[in-house]
């Protein structure tokens, strides 16, 4: 019979399990494991723990969130979904989707892992998070294990970062205003070009022009780049501002002459 613990995992996580084995396998730490391998005798001494479900469920995370994303934002380059992924898959990500699952109440624990607050672990909670997520796969198929990846785990944190543009990202702007100021040239000017997608979900485009040496003539340069934001937008098209000026520096070092040189 199944256990009202485990009903309640059940409905946090969205899938039903046919298999309850697996949902304990992903549920076993190797502490609790190792203690009661220790108490059997041979040959029915193994127990599983969940270090191989954690493995498979890392990867199938992995490629759930790449093609999420990928679906999602067909206008993204390379570098940006790269970002996003690596933030949606990140620990500190993760910790707080286990912990609103309550993944530590429901895990098995060996005695010494229980007494030093291995419930709270950061660590030991998401390893257990893709444990459960394998377990979901391997019991359900790709369609569960791709709804709680999508609704636990993307769409709510994807929604955080649309509305309050909280992804963390370099300070491309800052690092550019120094180069232009030490390179004694006008500030880039920065524009928002496109709006697209609904108001929930939208998506910016920015370009940032360098101005010409010239007065009055054309941008010398202009990055352009997408993002969930205007300010990641900008932040990633100063970015590739910046490289073209780390690359272009040596010829604008040669064209800086002093006035009367020959």
């Amino acid at each position: 019979m199944k256990s009202p613990d485990i009903a309640a995992l059940e409905a946090a996580v969205g899938h039903s399990f046919a298999h309850h084995d697996l949902l304990q396998q992903a549920l076993t730490h190797s502490s609790y494991a190792r203690e009661m391998e220790s108490a059997r005798s041979a040959p029915e001494g193994h127990v599983g723990d969940n270090e191989q479900l954690e493995f498979l469920g890392d990867a199938v995370l992995g490629l759930i969130t790449t093609e999420e994303l990928f679906r999602r934002f067909p206008m993204f380059r390379e570098g940006q979904l790269s970002k996003l992924r690596a933030h949606l898959v990140s620990e500190r990500h993760l910790i707080r989707v286990a912990q609103e699952l309550q993944v530590g109440h429901f895990l098995r624990l060996g005695r010494g892992e229980e007494k030093s607050g291995g419930r709270n672990k950061p660590a030991l909670l998401v390893d257990a998070l893709e444990a459960v997520l394998a377990a979901i796969y391997l019991d359900g198929g790709w369609e569960p294990a791709q709804r709680l990846v999508r609704d636990r785990i993307i769409t709510p944190e994807l929604d955080r970062v649309v509305h309050h543009g909280s992804l963390p990202v370099t300070d491309n702007k800052s690092a550019l205003q120094e180069r232009m100021q030490a390179l004694g040239r006008p500030q880039p000017v920065y524009l928002l070009v496109k709006e697209q997608g609904p108001e929930h979900s939208k998506t910016f485009t920015v370009e940032v022009r360098l101005p010409s040496a010239e007065n009055g003539g054309p941008p010398e340069f202009v990055g352009r780049a997408e993002g969930l934001t205007k300010k990641n937008a900008e932040q990633e098209a100063a970015g590739q501002v910046l490289e073209y000026l780390r690359v272009a520096q040596p010829s604008e070092g040669r064209g800086k002459r002093p006035a009367g040189s020959n």
